[in-house]
């Protein structure tokens, strides 16, 4: 018998990095929306931790 058991882990939305590309996937009913929104509010804020040179 093979166990199909999948480890869950927890996004914390203030500490991912803002930079290079994530994928949030997940069930119904478990904030993805609201992670989404608040990865998208530090953005807006600028507190990404990290500054983006000027030439670019």
């Amino acid at each position: 018998m093979i166990n199909m058991q999948k480890s869950s882990l927890s996004l914390d939305p203030f500490s991912l990095p803002l930079h290079g590309q994530r994928l949030i996937e997940a069930s119904a009913g478990t904030g993805k929306t609201y992670t989404i929104g608040l990865l998208y509010l530090r953005l807006l804020l600028g507190l990404g931790g990290r500054m983006l040179s000027p030439d670019l």
